[in-house]
């Protein structure tokens, strides 16, 4: 492809965000679902050549891997390790309530096993891409609710940790000593990254902070990219590497890390999110759209469960519970990742895991947006006082 047509096209995808990004500023809504509905509309109005496509897949890859290394800035390796230990029994409630309804949904559709265990990783896992995305277009990171969040999210990429080798033997007709040696390397690089972390990351925070700020984009982006390649190649979650490296940073660097590479962020995360809405073919939905919707309502009110849960736990009140349930429901880059792994043995796998990734990325941040019209709804009122607020507007 000729260079201008290159640039045509990518700058032809970034204009259009830049209005998609002014419409939802207008409407007072994150862009997410707007950004989706544009990655489909592009899809069906025009064929984007090879090397736009690649720069788009490219770039919402980092877009991952830059929201969670952004949202790590925000938390110390000690906060994380209390919010983990704290929630572990909603973990594992969470693995029961989100997993069971895409395995079973496998078997109902007529999936080979190891194809509806692939549809159980589907529903299970969060999008943290899109978590993250919700909590800072909000101004929530704060919130009293984003501890349970982020314990959800990370607890359920160390569940990945032990999934994704134990599913690629299987897939590979692996031995039972081959899916015993990858289990073991992905636990084994998780808990040794985390550890560094936890341990050392005073000593990366000094080693990073020089006086230069062109050095230190460079140099935070550099390891940022090179520890997410590193865990992925591992099989552990590049974004979840990069959040452990936004954990490890802390104090004057992450601050001025965080300046330097927001605006990276903001650019590739909107190339990740139209990523998803040009991945879907649109003749492909007719035949999945029922499966899709249903298996969004269960595991739409699961997900919700289990934030509400686990937010009430923590002694958060009623529209930060609220909140904690719908950030929680939006599934996305993994889900996708999981089902391609089985399109050999279920075709329909990935059409179907597409539709339901875009319908949960669209309720999950329009539920988000209104818990103040709607958690009210939820409440439990005692007779006589219908009209009593459990919390005051900007409380819980």
């Amino acid at each position: 492809m000729e260079l201008g047509q290159l640039f045509l096209e990518i700058g032809g995808v970034i204009l259009l965000l830049a209005l998609v990004g002014r419409a939802a500023g207008r409407l007072g809504i994150t862009p997410i679902p707007l950004y989706l509905l544009a990655g489909i509309g592009l899809g069906a109005v025009m064929s984007l050549g090879n090397a736009p496509e690649e720069f788009i897949h490219t770039g919402a890859e980092i877009g991952a891997v830059l929201l969670l290394f952004t949202l790590g800035l925000e938390y110390t390796s000690e906060e994380l390790s209390s919010n983990l230990k704290a929630n572990r029994q909603i973990g594992i409630i969470d693995l029961a309530l989100n997993f069971t309804p895409g395995l079973v949904a496998g078997f109902l559709l007529g999936f080979t096993p190891l194809a509806a265990v692939l549809l159980g990783g589907v529903t299970y896992l969060t999008s943290s891409g899109i978590a993250s995305k919700i909590l800072r277009d909000f101004g929530r990171l704060g919130n009293r609710e984003t501890p349970l969040i982020l314990a959800v999210c990370v607890i359920e990429d160390v569940v990945m940790a032990a999934y994704l080798p134990v599913v690629a033997a299987l897939l590979i007709g692996g031995t039972l000593f081959a899916v015993g040696i990858n289990l073991l390397v992905a636990l084994a690089a998780f808990g040794l990254a985390f550890f560094l972390a936890l341990r050392y990351g005073h000593v990366l925070s000094r080693v990073m902070n020089v006086p230069s700020d062109e050095a230190l984009l460079l140099g935070v982006l550099g390891l940022v990219l090179v520890v997410a390649g590193a865990a992925d190649q591992l099989n552990v979650s590049a974004a979840i590497g990069a959040f452990l490296v936004g954990i490890a940073l802390s104090g004057e660097v992450a601050d001025r890390a965080r300046q330097q590479i927001e605006p990276l962020r903001d650019l590739f995360a909107a190339v990740f999110f139209v990523f998803f809405g040009l991945q879907l073919n649109l003749a492909e939905v007719p035949s999945v759209l029922l499966p899709a919707i249903l298996l969004t309502i269960v595991t739409g009110a699961t997900k919700f469960a289990v934030g509400w849960m686990g937010a009430a736990r923590a002694g958060v009140q009623l529209r930060g519970r609220f909140r904690a349930g719908t950030t929680l429901i939006p599934r996305g880059e993994f889900s996708i990742l999981i089902a391609g792994l089985g399109l050999g043995l279920a075709p329909s796998l990935g059409p179907l895991a597409a539709v339901y990734v875009l319908l949960t990325a669209i309720l999950g941040p329009v539920l988000s947006r209104f818990d103040a019209q709607l958690a009210p709804l939820l409440q439990r009122r005692p007779r006589g006082e219908a009209g009593k607020e459990v919390s005051a507007p900007g409380q819980g």
